[in-house]
């Protein structure tokens, strides 16, 4: 027999209350807005470093010039490449060379935040020894030591977004 005193209380069942629901769904929320703008940063990351390979086509011939005649090529015809506007991918607009430098034009389905905008690959060379190899400098990123960048850096994306090699 059992005893009770007052009124006997239905037996409480398993599960959560709907405030301890709210409660962590608030939470995840919280989270869910803290992490969406890491992921939209790691999303324009992802599209410049997966057009930095549209910018090759061009490293050969500058190179070479620089190899053969100790000077860079002044525009895309002069190192033998197509119009600037007809190296294109689903984020480059145009891959442009002018005087050695190459200059890679976001656009088409790039983000927002880097649309219509540039990122540079300077040539750095060694001038008294032009069996040295080109290296090249992306973005703000200094020459490595003894060497000489050539061309003009016209990068215009925010640092954040450009990757670490591209950055001062």
């Amino acid at each position: 027999m059992r005893l009770t005193q007052g009124h006997d209380a239905p037996p409480r069942r398993g599960g959560f209350t709907l405030l301890e629901l709210m409660v962590v769904v608030g939470v995840v929320a919280i989270l869910a807005l803290m992490a969406l703008p890491t992921y939209q940063d790691k999303i324009v990351r992802d599209q410049i470093a997966e057009a930095l390979p549209l910018a090759d086509l061009a490293k050969a011939p500058v190179a070479a010039a620089w190899a053969a005649t100790q000077s860079f090529p002044a525009d895309n015809a002069a190192a033998a490449l197509p119009p600037a506007d007809k190296i294109v991918n689903n984020f480059v607009r145009s891959v442009a060379v002018e005087n050695g430098a190459i200059h890679v034009t976001f656009g088409n389905r790039a983000n927002g935040q880097i649309k219509d905008k540039v990122l540079t690959l300077r040539p750095a060379v060694v001038e008294d020894a032009p069996v040295v190899p080109v290296t090249w400098v992306c973005g703000a990123a200094p020459a490595p030591d003894k060497m000489t960048v050539k061309g003009e850096n016209r990068t215009s994306i925010p640092a954040a977004f450009l990757p670490f090699r591209c950055r001062a």
